[in-house]
């Protein structure tokens, strides 16, 4: 199988690719590890929660937290683990997490897939309702609810913002 985490991270100047380890409605956080080409089971989630979108990961990136830069890809659809998405990034979300008494970033950037038109208009994850952005956090919370992680979420940036991260986090 191909080394997902070393696929480009930008196709041109608005895109850049995203991989799904996480699809929409699953119970469970999956990731991607290279050395076995495949995907694996990071954990399971709390009763009753699930993604709600498909969630993953912009390759040739490196985080603060040395994985691959997370993101939600923001579409109506379910695809797979491995689905390879052509995204457009529209904000990211910074975060500050703290576990093990070690305090690290950890941000995760919001991305319309270039062929999903029912999204096509969402330009800016700051136009999602209030309350859309509040049950997002609420989520990231709850995913980490058992685990001995704190976040601490500091703002909400528009897809500029994003894309100046990615350029930032890029490997290639």
């Amino acid at each position: 199988m191909t080394n997902l985490l070393k696929l480009p991270t930008w196709t041109d100047d608005e895109h850049v690719l995203t991989v799904v380890e996480t699809p929409r409605g699953s119970t469970c956080k999956l990731d991607f590890d290279p050395e076995l080409g495949a995907f694996t089971l990071a954990k399971p989630l709390m009763a009753g929660l699930s993604y709600p979108y498909d969630w993953g990961f912009i390759p040739s990136t490196k985080a603060e937290d040395g994985d691959p830069l997370d993101v939600l890809v923001i579409h109506d659809a379910q695809t797979y683990p491995g689905v390879v998405l052509t995204c457009r990034p529209i904000g990211i979300l910074e975060v500050e997490q703290k576990s093990n008494g070690k305090t690290e970033r950890n941000d995760r950037v919001f991305a319309v897939p270039d062929r999903s038109p029912l999204e096509a208009d969402l330009k800016d994850i700051r136009d999602l309702p209030s309350r859309a952005r509040d049950e997002l956090e609420k989520f990231f919370v709850a995913t980490d609810a058992l685990e001995s992680k704190e976040l601490h979420f500091l703002g909400w940036r528009g897809p500029k913002h994003a894309a100046k991260t990615i350029k930032r986090l890029s490997k290639t």
